[in-house]
């Protein structure tokens, strides 16, 4: 293969943006093989979003906000979109500013409904009560 023919091959899988889902059920379990017989590694709560790296027919591999590449069933995975806070708080703001007024503090590990991506590195969020504003996309995971 070529140089050119390389560089192009090193180059599409940086060309893909990661695709995320988030759990539907109530809780899911991870498995450390595409099996119920494999050995369970965690469970997840509804709303975790995953990142989605291998699919197969009814099972998904995926990798946490930790790196942990684990298997799931596709059937316990929405194609809603959901964000991680990951570090010990996250500030939700009423507009995409930097000084704009607070709207609420989600905790660490707090998942939040992704409503939209939203210019200069903000996301606008949703909280599962219904307070809903802009968020850093560099404070949360998921995106």
């Amino acid at each position: 293969m070529s140089r050119f023919g390389w560089l192009l091959f090193l180059a599409i899988p940086a060309a893909g943006a990661a695709e995320f889902r988030s759990v539907q059920e109530a809780a899911a379990v991870l498995y450390d093989a595409p099996s119920r017989a494999a050995t369970p590694l965690f469970v997840v709560q509804r709303s975790y979003p995953l990142e989605v790296v291998v699919s197969l027919d009814a099972w998904v591999k995926v990798r946490d906000h930790a790196g942990a590449l684990t298997w799931v069933e596709r059937k316990a995975l929405s194609e809603k979109r959901t964000v991680l806070v990951t570090g010990a708080s996250a500030e939700i703001r009423v507009r995409a500013e930097d000084n704009a007024p607070v709207a609420f503090v989600a905790a660490q590990n707090v998942a939040l409904d992704l409503v939209e991506v939203a210019p200069g590195g903000w996301l606008r969020v949703r909280h599962a009560d219904g307070s809903a504003g802009f968020v850093r996309a560099a404070q949360v995971w998921g995106n």
